[in-house]
């Protein structure tokens, strides 16, 4: 059997061949063996917390925040149940990665979700998965099934002491459940809308409980971690940027997909693993964390390193890791304009900025685009982004407006020959289409119709 492909840095994702997610593979594979020492060998749960926080694991979600140190702030002591969830709702556009380990590795997840039980004293834990991906949903039920019957999930797990229950929850791929209490509303069965903090989730989270919630990635990390070490860990990545890491690389590759690397691996290579760009073309730009990360121009992203820390100070940031690359057949207009729409329409309406300056930046964005746009609307579209940004409950507000500033900040002469020449400055016989597959046949930018029938 062929084994996917992943790189020859994989951990998490090595050894899989699509077919061999089941228990006895995992088992195979050391699985649960971390579990099983755990629960054997009585480690204190403090032992466990401060051996992620040596590893310099950070969640993988988008935030990138210390893993250890996140599960140090549950209460441990506090009576009552706590709870452990894990965030598979993955919405983000680009990002495509923890439906393969839910797809592929399974028993990673549940492992990880249960060392985190053990180490938070939570009584149980909820995968949260994005609704959109129903297949993989029952796939992870099966697997859950398997490990509730071998004896890894529920009371007195493996004749120790530590009960944990354990749901899968299927959403129903609103983007706003990707932010973290607003997932928590969607498994309380509520709206899903984001919840003021503080309290923050750690004190105050599901029904009301001490609740710890982390990524698919992040879990499936932790039974590795937990087998061969903090330090063989962080020795994987760099300092603050411990092991490797999923990118979802999309757009214009010879071969998109998802790679693992060790952080700290240089773009360039990680291009060259997805193929490079497609024949014939030059890199232009690429969003490396998520559409709502800001986007990089090709020089800057090419001299730089995929980890948390680098892509920062390249003014970026490192988000769920999914790798959006635009070669020079891109309209950076019209490629801004389909983010803003998706934010506009992906708005829960909750906050103000967010409901109405959502809105703002998609109708001016399409009007610049579409041969109608003034020299005023740019100053108008970094005012209207300052006055979403950090005035939100939850960060969907700032996810809209960084794309705006980013791409103006670095392709402004785009939207200035758009404004001025009411036409793209990308040929037309070379832009990509306005909607759908690469290479489908194009449908011309309607100001470019305009400027040709004057």
């Amino acid at each position: 059997m062929t084994l996917l492909d992943y790189g020859p840095d994989a951990i998490l994702m090595k050894g899989l061949d699509g077919r061999n997610w089941r228990l006895k593979d995992y088992e195979a594979r050391d699985g649960y063996q971390a579990l099983k020492r755990i629960l054997s060998e009585k480690i204190k749960p403090e032992d466990i917390i401060a051996e992620l926080k040596k590893s310099a694991l950070r969640g993988r979600g988008g935030a990138g925040f210390p893993t250890g140190l996140k599960w140090s702030f549950m209460p441990r002591q506090a009576p009552g149940p706590k709870y452990v969830v894990c965030n598979s709702d993955e919405g983000e556009p680009g990002t495509c990665k923890d439906r393969d380990l839910l797809r592929y590795n399974p028993h990673s997840v549940i492992e990880g979700m249960l060392i985190a039980g053990y180490a938070m004293s939570a009584s149980a834990g909820y995968n949260y998965i994005h609704g959109e991906v129903w297949e993989i949903y029952e796939q992870f039920e099966e697997a859950l099934a398997e490990a509730y019957a071998a004896g890894y999930v529920g009371r007195n797990i493996l004749g120790s002491e530590f009960s944990h229950e354990m749901h899968a929850v299927p959403g129903y791929g609103a983007y706003i459940c990707g932010e973290e209490t607003a997932l928590l509303e969607s498994l309380e069965g509520k709206k899903g809308m984001p919840r003021f903090k503080p309290p923050f989730p750690a004190s105050y989270g599901l029904y009301g409980r001490p609740t710890t919630i982390n990524n698919t990635e992040t879990f499936a990390a932790v039974p590795w971690i937990m087998r061969h070490g903090a330090d063989a860990f962080l020795a994987l990545g760099k300092p603050n940027n411990g092991g490797t890491k999923l990118f979802s690389v999309t757009g214009h590759v010879s071969r998109p997909g998802n790679y693992e690397v060790r952080l700290g691996t240089p773009f360039a290579r990680l291009l060259e693993m997805a193929g490079g760009v497609r024949s014939g073309r030059k890199l232009k730009g690429v969003i490396p964390g998520g559409s709502s990360m800001p986007v990089l121009p090709a020089d800057i992203m090419m001299a730089t390193d995929m980890d948390y820390d680098s892509i920062a100070k390249a003014g970026s940031m490192l988000g769920s890791g999914a790798v959006i690359v635009m070669d020079d057949s891109t309209c950076m207009v019209r490629a801004l304009e389909r983010l803003s729409y998706f934010y506009f329409e992906e708005s829960c309406g909750q906050c103000t900025p967010c409901r109405e300056g959502t809105g703002w930046l998609y109708r001016v964005v399409h009007r610049i685009e579409n041969g109608f746009g003034r020299m005023q609307d740019l100053a108008l579209l970094d005012d209207v982004s300052d006055n979403i940004a950090g005035r939100t409950i939850c960060a969907l507000g700032d996810a809209a407006a960084l794309p705006v500033k980013s791409f103006i900040k670095h392709f402004r002469a785009e939207f200035v020959h758009h404004i001025e020449h009411k036409r793209c400055l990308v040929p037309k016989d070379v832009v990509e289409p306005k909607w759908g597959r690469v290479d489908a046949p194009h449908e011309p930018h309607l100001a470019n119709s305009m400027a040709e029938a004057a």
